[in-house]
């Protein structure tokens, strides 16, 4: 009896075993490679390294170089470069960055086929891509649903596998976001120019909070150096300013110039649909870096590709990590005791500041006022010192230097009051209408003549949008009264301020 209860127990315990070695089997990568439709990587070891550790630490370092901006935090568009990591990885990840931070679940990938022509837009029905840092997901149901609502996208997993333009971006997501995202990968066909007006339109009410637009493409493509330089900073500025006419002219105007370059886009379209996307959501666009393959060591000077880093970014949340009250107070002290030791003993005060926000490179205006009038008020929007010091700058500026006024004297240091406004980064706006008074500051800006109001100066006023837009012109720019609608020559940009005294 004991002997059979050995038996029992010995076969009982071999086919625990045997059943936990089927599931350990089941459970790994190449066991679900072989059970799941799976894109293999085709492009590791030409763009990107094959070698796991060693993609995972170039990423990473890449990654590191970059500084996030705190200016964005809600940002729905990257438009990165797609080539060799060796020319346009860094420029990449200029934007990969700015995104590290945010809770991304699902990424449409999209570009234009560099291999094939077709009619409509390419997409794969595989359950995951494959890259040396493992398993992607593909948001199947999203897909199939694409799919089967829009006659345009159609399944074709041959033009995906084919091309390298997506493949080489999940390495940066997998680095960032680990793996709990998917991806809807969607390649044009080049054959139709009007695709991309169809899919901006159903992306922009298919999109919802986590999900991000990644445009894969790189610039021109082979002119000398100079030439590329000029025509991509034309496009850039073109795609920054939603100025999708502009962008088609200029791709046409491009082709026509005799120096060897093929095209200002090799993803065109996808880039229009982004533009599509970013007026439909009015978001506002961002560039963030740009070289071209002639700016790296060894690089043909006579014949490059550009490479550029756009973001466009919900200016509604623009400033995630506003000053608290602490931080507000240190730099209000830091503005009065600037003026009053210059004021009295004519010195500089020292501060220590260990706080990491006013650490942040950012804009900054100090404006005094005694006895509720106006005593001075200087700033300096494009800064490139830490925050704390550039109120302390200001603030000595709006005491001393302000031409309007003569410098404080030290009777009437304790009569002055302070006030500040941190700014966002200033973003160029083609349409005059788009301002939103009292949210927005504005800078008007023609040649060497330019002018600013902060965004408060509307509510002090009471001025109607033109009647704001008018004094601009005139009091700050010296330009003619209604500058900002008939002179195609002015520049108009918007900031938005946190403000506090």
């Amino acid at each position: 009896m004991k002997r059979k209860k050995q038996l029992i127990f010995t076969v009982l315990s071999l086919l625990i075993l045997a059943l936990l070695a089927i599931l350990v089997v089941l459970l790994t990568p190449k066991y679900m490679r072989l059970t799941q439709k799976i894109r293999p990587m085709a492009y590791a070891g030409q763009f990107y390294s094959a070698e796991r550790r060693e993609l995972r630490s170039m990423v990473a370092n890449y990654l590191d170089k970059v500084k996030p901006e705190n200016a964005y935090n809600n940002i729905k568009i990257l438009i990165v470069p797609h080539a060799g990591y060796d020319y346009s990885a860094q420029v990449a990840a200029q934007a990969y960055q700015q995104v590290s931070n945010q809770e991304i679940k699902r990424v449409y990938l999209i570009g234009n086929s560099h291999r094939h022509y077709f009619s409509g837009i390419a997409t794969d029905d595989s359950q995951a891509w494959e890259t040396p840092l493992g398993l992607v997901r593909v948001d199947e149901n999203m897909v199939k649903e694409l799919v089967q609502t829009n006659n345009l996208i159609k399944l074709d997993p041959t033009v995906q596998l084919d091309d390298h333009i997506l493949e080489v971006q999940l390495p940066f997501l997998q680095v960032i976001l680990g793996n709990d995202f998917k991806i809807v990968p969607l390649l044009f066909g080049n054959t139709s120019e009007q695709d991309y007006r169809v899919l901006g339109e159903i992306l922009s009410q298919q999109l919802v909070p986590g999900d991000l637009v990644i445009i894969s493409s790189d610039m021109s493509h082979y002119p000398p150096r100079e030439l590329g330089q000029e025509i991509d900073q034309k496009t850039l500025d073109l795609i920054v300013q939603l100025d999708l006419d502009g962008l088609i002219k200029h791709s046409r105007e491009a082709l026509d110039i005799d120096q060897g370059e093929e095209t200002i886009l090799c993803s065109l379209e996808a880039v229009k649909t982004a533009l599509v996307l970013a007026e439909n959501l009015q978001l506002r666009g961002q560039i963030l870096s740009y070289h071209n393959s002639g700016d790296i060591i060894g690089g043909d000077k006579n014949k490059v590709v550009g490479y550029g880093a756009v973001i466009f970014y919900n200016v509604d949340q623009i400033s995630p990590n506003p000053l608290n009250q602490a931080e507000q107070s240190i730099l209000l002290n830091i503005a009065r005791e600037t003026v009053n030791s210059y004021v009295n003993n004519g010195t500089i005060s020292n501060f220590k500041i260990i706080d990491e926000r006013l650490q942040v490179v950012q804009g900054a205006f100090v404006t005094l006022h005694k006895n509720k009038e106006l005593r001075g008020c200087i700033g300096e929007i494009t800064a490139n010192q830490p925050l704390w010091q550039v109120v302390q700058n200001m603030a000595l500026e709006a005491a001393s230097r302000d031409y309007r006024f003569l410098p404080v004297t030290a009777d009437e240091l304790s009569d002055l009051d302070y006030e500040i406004s941190v700014l966002t980064p200033p973003q160029i706006i083609t349409d005059w209408r788009q301002i939103r008074l009292g949210q927005d500051g504005v800078i008007i800006r023609r040649g060497l003549r330019s002018g600013v109001f902060l965004p408060q100066v509307a509510q002090e006023t009471g001025w109607n949008l033109e009647e704001f837009l008018n004094q601009l012109c005139v009091q700050k720019a010296g330009l003619e009264i209604d500058c900002y609608k008939n002179d195609s020559g002015v520049e108009i940009s918007i900031f938005q301020a946190q403000v506090f005294k």
